[in-house]
């Protein structure tokens, strides 16, 4: 079944779209919507439903985890446990912004979202839908990159509806968007490490917490 897709504005997303949204995710839908540099699968992660498409629609392997999109740290707070300093320095520094950090996952977090590794991929994006949906919801949502897996990611609305339409339900096409990704830091060991640099430097990362 095609994908519904509606064109949208960026910067000031209608409350109709945002509404729209958020109910499908509400109802185990996969949206596919813009995020600071890349569109993403957009779903509830305590239905364990949802999850399960977002895997399928991405054909991605079961012990991979689902990165996790959240509006505020104490949202951020709820889904995690035994939380270190590291964490409090980057997230306040950093955030709303790109950076992902991996972070033991609360009891909260089904263990299927965390791939089974009881570790988390949490973030707070700077886009604008994103943070309306979540607000909306009054719960984070898993927000994978949209493309399947070992394929390009998808930087726009029209490239999702191409190459995932039969994937997703509900296409947000904000226009094409560019830069590079987050960068992804695992804080869960004593010494953190650097899994994915993106639109920040690992000697960023070591400046913020040298300070």
């Amino acid at each position: 079944m095609s994908a519904e897709l509606i064109e949208f504005d960026r910067a000031n997303p209608d409350p109709t779209v945002v509404a729209r949204a958020a109910e499908a995710i509400r109802h185990g839908k996969v949206v596919a919507l813009p995020t600071d540099a890349l569109y993403v699968l957009a779903a509830d992660p305590f239905n364990l439903h949802a999850v399960g498409r977002v895997f399928q629609a991405k054909g991605r392997e079961i012990h991979r985890s689902l990165p996790i999109l959240v509006d505020s740290l104490i949202m951020a707070e709820d889904l995690a446990t035994n939380l270190s300093s590291r964490f409090y320095l980057l997230a306040r520094h950093f955030w709303p912004g790109p950076l992902t950090l991996i972070v033991p996952a609360s009891a909260k977090v089904p263990l299927k979202v965390t791939g089974n590794t009881g570790r988390l991929a949490v973030r707070q994006a700077r886009a604008v839908l994103a943070n309306r949906i979540i607000e909306s919801l009054e719960m984070p949502i898993i927000a994978t990159s949209a493309n399947i897996s070992g394929q390009p990611t998808c930087r726009s609305g029209i490239d999702v509806f191409g190459f995932m339409d039969n994937r997703v339900d509900l296409i947000l096409d904000g226009g094409a968007v560019s830069g590079a990704g987050a960068t992804t830091v695992d804080i869960t060991e004593p010494y953190w490490r650097m899994i994915r640099e993106g639109a920040l430097s690992e000697t960023e990362i070591a400046e913020c917490l040298r300070r």
